[in-house]
């Protein structure tokens, strides 16, 4: 188990890992879930990027956001390159050529970099074991060339290659079960989180740092673009996801689910879970589910959202 006890006042003190001045759009969670991780970190950190937002709108040459080193690699390889710089830490530690005792490696990528590009880098990456903590930012579209469809898109949502019209109301897919892909690697830690739940997303940051092995978070990061709801909204709707369960939060800790913070609230009082109309309702791609005629994806979503729910229910050992 973790020794971390987050600590606001102590927290507010340390440098920040990522700097203003980037370019990322008004309302995007991205940089609010960096920021909090990086708070997590225990000393030297290296970051490695895959293409995406982040990526492009830290870096505009000749000018970084970046606090800490970092690098920035292609769409499929991010997992690989971050095993490769734990790999030569580790060497260069036991050589005596480094003067740190561990680095922190931590890998960020967006759904498009995880669920489908890179899924592969990822699994080779978990199944040889390295020490590093792969951070998957999930805006569920490829929202930097244009909002097109991912694994991680939802069932129903528009998108640029999945567009809503009279045939065909949005993707007519679920989200692939990326963190339960991720578990059966059997890595010693998997967990998801949100911006809005910090003190959870911090403090599963810091435990998944001090595993020694691959460590997995899967944070869900709305985009006010491809999402189409007011910059305001972002954290709001990182909430609604988790009351609807849409997006429980959870950990698996050493072969142990738990649920946490909202989520086991509402595991255990059940009266709190609202229906998944209260996170749809405030999206712009999820408008057309509410005509007469599409009634029938928010019922389909519904019930796979509710089998989501009590599959993870009884896996977890504290509901």
């Amino acid at each position: 188990m973790s020794t971390f006890r987050f600590n606001i006042r102590e927290a507010a003190k340390k440098p920040l890992g990522l700097l203003s001045g980037h370019r990322l759009c008004a309302g995007c969670a991205e940089p609010i879930i960096v920021k909090q991780i990086l708070l997590a970190t225990r000393g030297p950190t290296i970051v490695a990027t895959a293409t995406g937002c982040l990526e492009v709108s830290t870096t505009i040459y000749p000018y970084t956001s970046w606090n800490v080193p970092w690098i920035h690699v292609a769409f499929e390889n991010v997992a690989a390159v971050a095993s490769g710089i734990e790999a030569a830490s580790k060497i260069l530690r036991e050589k005596g050529r480094s003067k740190y005792d561990h680095i922190d490696v931590i890998a960020f990528a967006g759904d498009g970099g995880t669920y489908d590009i890179g899924i592969q880098a990822l699994s080779g990456a978990l199944e040889r074991g390295h020490d590093f903590l792969y951070v998957l930012l999930d805006n569920e579209a490829y929202m930097n060339t244009g909002i097109q469809r991912s694994g991680g898109t939802p069932l129903g949502a528009s998108t640029t290659t999945t567009p809503a019209g009279k045939v065909i109301p949005g993707k007519s897919e679920n989200k692939k079960p990326i963190a339960d892909i991720v578990v059966a690697h059997k890595v010693p830690y998997v967990a998801t989180a949100t911006p809005a739940h910090y003190l959870d997303l911090i403090r599963k940051a810091r435990k998944a740092l001090e595993v020694n092995g691959p460590t997995f978070i899967h944070a869900l990061s709305p985009c006010p673009r491809g999402w189409r709801h007011s910059e305001a909204l972002t954290i709001d709707i990182c909430r609604k996801a988790v009351e609807t369960c849409y997006f429980p939060l959870w950990e698996y800790d050493n072969g142990v689910y738990r649920l946490t913070d909202r989520s086991l609230m509402i595991a255990k009082n059940p009266e709190m879970k609202k229906p998944i109309e209260e996170f749809l309702k405030v999206q712009g791609r999820f408008s057309h589910l509410f005509t007469p005629q599409n009634q029938w994806v928010i019922k389909k979503l519904q019930e796979y959202v509710d089998a989501v729910w009590e599959d993870l229910k009884g896996r977890c050992e504290n509901v």
